[in-house]
Parts: structure tokens; sequence; C-alpha cells
């Protein structure tokens, strides 16, 4: 991956995913004790980032064997990435999704034309299963984060804050990214690299899935002893990518840790301040903006919203946060 590849997913990418804003609250500000721009990529197509590097992978490929379909697995952002990138481009695609993924993702996922596979996280592999359909009926995998047309698709979001903080005058600063297995993180922060090096990324997790922060802390990629048992779905992986990994140990400060009660209350504070609608794994950032402020420096901090598919029961529970 490198920054061509980025600036080329880019161009591929222009008149089909949106350019996210950047926002601002001033009760947010004062919440964080510095200024936050938020970037709202569950304003993105589908509900967050995942469209860019879905559309990335899929628009890379040689369009005889892109015809041939795809095959995905997700816990449902990427799964829907998948599904409409695959719809627009008229070829069949395959999602293997956990049977306890939230059910809006799994029937939007379907509703986008998508044949979904339903397995158990706990005691089935999801790589193996996806490796067995891509060889029985000649299907391309798209992987969630470890692939270097999709790292460079999420990248796209990352010229996008620098364009956006150049414009603000915000030269220094934290960009505080929702992390799983690093596709994101990775993407964003070799754009930044290259257009904005005054920018730190700082990947944000929950807690107990906390892989990547303790990889950059002991120099290698280290595993979650656990697989299922957070709100947090959206980031929930078994460990940092192959690929994404050494991107973030190159490029990446210190990650920050959050738990579930802050991700909850982080929704309701999006949804009551800027009126955005975050599921819990999109929300750990702005989660650590607010609640982990004095792991924090500068006058400036960039927040990365990455979804909003949320179930309405889980959503109607963070907004009871603030009662």
């Amino acid at each position: 991956m490198n920054i061509e590849m980025i600036r080329a997913a880019a161009q591929r990418l222009d008149g089909e995913a949106r350019c996210t804003p950047l926002l601002n609250s001033p009760f947010i500000d004062d919440l964080a004790g510095r200024r936050v721009w938020i970037k709202p990529e569950c304003l993105q197509h589908t509900g967050s980032f995942k469209f860019r590097g879905a559309w990335a992978a899929l628009s890379a490929l040689e369009p005889s064997i892109r015809a041939k379909g795809v095959v995905a697995f997700s816990s449902g952002n990427h799964a829907q990435g998948v599904a409409l990138a695959a719809a627009r481009h008229n070829v069949p695609s395959v999602i293997i999704m956990p049977a306890d993924a939230p059910h809006l993702k799994i029937e939007n996922t379907r509703s986008l034309g998508a044949e979904v596979v339903l397995y158990n996280r706990a005691s089935e592999d999801r790589e193996v299963i996806g490796l067995s359909l891509e060889h029985e009926r000649g299907l391309t995998m798209i992987k969630p984060f470890d692939d270097p047309q999709v790292i460079a698709g999420q990248g796209t979001a990352g010229l996008e804050i620098a364009k956006q903080t150049s414009s603000l005058g915000v030269e220094k600063g934290d960009v505080l990214v929702c992390c799983g297995g690093g596709g994101l993180t990775s993407g964003i922060a070799l754009a930044l690299e290259a257009d904005a090096p005054g920018l730190c990324v700082r990947p944000v997790e929950p807690e107990g899935f906390d892989d990547v922060t303790r990889s950059l802390f002991s120099g290698k990629i280290e595993k979650n002893i656990k697989t299922t048992g957070n709100i947090c779905d959206a980031i929930i992986t078994p460990q940092p990518g192959n690929l994404t990994f050494p991107v973030m140990q190159r490029l990446c400060g210190p990650g920050l840790i959050v738990d579930e009660n802050e991700a909850l209350e982080s929704m309701a504070i999006a949804f009551l301040r800027l009126k955005l609608v975050a599921e819990p794994g999109g929300a750990v950032a702005l989660a650590a903006a607010i609640f982990r402020k004095g792991e924090i420096e500068g006058n400036d901090v960039v927040v990365v919203i990455s979804g909003g598919n949320v179930d309405p029961d889980l959503f109607a529970k963070s907004l009871n946060t603030l009662v």
C-alpha cells in the first residue's frame, strides 16, 4: 500500500462515495477540553466507511474476474459495503456473517442483493468458510481489512481529512480512529503521512478487544482471547492484519481504550449535539476524545465516527444514558 494507490482509489471513488464533512459542536468541545472535529462516516453509503474500501477493491478487479462474483466475511458494515458495490457493478456477492450480528445489518445486506451465509463466530472460522466458497464457486475474496485495495479505499477518508483540516488551519493534533483489524486506521495514517504529517493517528478500541493497542505496545501482533461478548461488534476482530499492523506500527501513536458504557454515552452525545446516529463501534473514537482527554495532547483532535448501523433497541438504550 502507498499514497499512489490511495490517490488512484480516490479517482475511482469520485462520484461514487460521499465526501463526508468535518463537523464541530461547542458542547462537545467543552466536554473534551479542546476543539473536536468530527468526520461522520456514518453518513457514507450503507452507513459506514466500508463502502470506500469495497468499491476500491471491486473496481480494481479485471472485469472478467469481477463478473464471476465476490465473497466477503463481515459482522455487517463491510458486508453492506461489498453488497452495494457488487450490486452497482451488476455482479453477485456472497457474504459470510456471524449469526449474532445486529439484525439490521443482516437484513440490509440481504436487501442489497447479497446471499448471506450465517456462522457461529465462537465455534466456526469465517475464513475457512470463505475460502471454501471462493474455490467452489470461483468467487474473489474481498477481505474486510487485510487487502491492499481495501486499505487504499479507506485511506481516501484520510485524503479528505487532510484537505479539510488544512482549510481550517489545523496543522497538528491527534486523529482518533475506531479500530478493528486496522484497515481504516492504516489507510488514514498513510494518507496523512503524505498530505498532513502534523496529524497523528491514534487507534481506539473497546475494552477487552484491544489487540491493536497491545500489539503497538509489544511490537508484535497480539490476539484477543475472546471473539464475542461486546456491543462494539463492528470492531471486534481476532487480531490486527498482517498488512495493516506494520503500517500502524510505523505511523500510529499509542492506542486508546474505552468501555461499553462510554461508547453508549458517546452515541447519545453525538445524537443530541450533532444529530448523528452512531453505532457502538463507530462511537469509540468520540468516547476517547471525551473520556480519555488526559491521554490526548494539543488544542485540536479529529474524531472519525466510523459507522451508524445500530438496531433501534440498542440506540434507545444509549439515549437512556443521558436521562
